[in-house]
């Protein structure tokens, strides 16, 4: 009957704003397709954790965020700024906090053949008065706070903070989106930035203080705001975790089995749920287990690939959350291009991420208000 409620609830859409999300060629992948040059690919190899570090530097407001989180991501809205609006592709991403989109002040090629943003064809726009930069390492987004109106689908977010790049990296170029629209917590935030989705439910403009994500291989991808969509269901409850450090959206996880063989988390370890990372990371020694079980050997782009014939015999790998076991099929894991197939485990040192790749198999909502995250199956198309 709860069930049952809750599609009711779901069909009705009161107050619930759905954002459709389109799936492009990744970055990485059109890198490899551009030929890039490979000594310059090897130097976006930094460690997936650099995201989560502790790298804010408050006195010259600059932040340290690897580029290598976004070489995988697919999926990307389109939201609107200023007034009259002007439109653009953004990454909604649970790993970082903040807006940030091209300005036409931007001196750099990466800008080119983007969407940018021009405050003087703006009559709400207001400008801010900080700086900032955040670097991926082997470049860097730099530009200056304003403010102004943000519409993502009918929500109408006025006085947003964000930031307008003046500089950025070149392998930002061949990105499919314009820019990053954070939904992790307020902490997160450069600037001391007020996040798009906390302005959403302190100005009332949602019903519930919670974000959902339906991500799926075809069409029908979605971020949905203030409250839940239950078409994204397969069937079932929502499960609902703790979120254990409220700063990511942080949990922990059980234990990850192969064959019914614990092969990481064997005592738990925290994982951070992130919609801004396409693959599953883990510690190295856990991830060099997955890529032998699975036959994955490394390729000259950082890729681990494996025999494509060998897809359809590959083991499940389950993934345990708070007693629950959730299932990767391989068909799930591995990453079909034309004339390859590849894993989509990635090592880092630090907490194991839980990207797209999984949120693809399981419907998410955020849930602020009880700083809990629900998983359910979604629905197999």
């Amino acid at each position: 009957m709860r069930w049952l409620l809750l599609l009711l609830w779901g069909a009705m859409g009161h107050g619930l704003v759905r954002v459709p999300l389109q799936r492009g060629t990744s970055l990485r992948q059109t890198l490899i397709e551009s030929r890039f040059p490979e000594n310059l690919f090897h130097s976006l190899s930094m460690d997936l954790a650099g995201k989560y570090s502790s790298l804010l530097d408050n006195t010259h407001l600059s932040f340290i965020e690897p580029l290598t989180n976004y070489m995988d991501n697919q999926y990307f809205g389109t939201i609107s700024i200023g007034t009259p609006p002007q439109e653009f592709n953004v990454v909604f991403d649970t790993g970082s906090a903040n807006l940030w989109i091209p300005s036409v002040t931007c001196s750099s090629a990466a800008c080119t053949n983007h969407n940018q943003f021009d405050p003087k064809l703006s009559s709400t726009f207001q400008p801010g008065n900080k700086m900032v930069s955040i670097s991926y390492g082997t470049g860097s987004m730099s530009g200056a706070l304003g403010f102004d109106t943000v519409q993502v689908g009918d929500i109408v977010d006025r006085n947003q903070g964000l930031l307008l790049s003046e500089t950025e990296s070149i392998f930002l170029f061949y990105s499919k989106f314009d820019g990053i629209l954070g939904l992790g917590y307020p902490s997160l935030s450069v600037g001391d930035v007020t996040p798009v989705f906390d302005n959403m439910w302190k100005e009332e403009l949602i019903n519930e203080d919670l974000f959902s994500v339906c991500l799926t291989s075809h069409k029908g991808s979605a971020v949905v705001f203030g409250g839940i969509d239950g078409s994204c269901f397969a069937g079932g409850e929502l499960q609902w975790v703790p979120v254990t450090a409220q700063k990511y959206w942080q949990i922990t996880v059980d234990s990850v089995t192969i064959n019914g063989q614990i092969i990481a988390c064997r005592e738990s370890c925290q994982a951070i749920v992130d919609t801004g990372t396409s693959v599953i990371a883990g510690h190295p020694g856990a991830i060099r287990t997955i890529q032998g079980a699975i036959g994955a050997k490394a390729d000259k782009y950082g890729l681990f690939t494996v025999s494509c014939e060998s897809v359809s015999s590959l083991p499940e790998i389950i993934i345990t959350i708070n007693g629950i076991g959730y299932p990767l099929p391989a068909r799930a894991y591995i990453s079909q291009f034309p004339g390859s197939c590849s894993s989509g485990f990635q090592a880092t040192s630090g907490p194991w991420i839980l990207g797209d790749i999984f949120l693809r198999e399981y419907f998410t909502v955020f849930d602020r208000g009880n700083n809990r995250i629900g998983f359910a199956p979604a629905p197999k198309l």
